[in-house]
């Protein structure tokens, strides 16, 4: 449910994130390559293994998050 949420619409992704703060995010070893997850609320989510290949995360708030292990090959801060 959370990658799909996320990948359908920040907005409705950030919303989420606010209405649920203190639900764990999971994202290890999720397939983001080339998604568009600027001005995404991603702090403190568990990002490790995922791959984040040509990602555009410009001002998305990754404070927190463990990135371990991410491929962030081509991504775009």
């Amino acid at each position: 449910m959370e990658i799909s949420l996320l990948l359908s619409s920040v907005a409705d992704w950030n919303a989420w994130r606010k209405a649920n703060p203190n639900e764990q995010v999971d994202l290890i070893r999720a397939d983001l390559s080339e998604a568009d997850l600027s001005g995404a609320n991603l702090s403190g989510a568990y990002i490790s293994g995922a791959y984040l290949i040509g990602a555009y995360l410009i001002g998305a708030d990754l404070s927190g998050a463990d990135l371990s292990g991410a491929n962030l090959i081509g991504a775009i801060f």
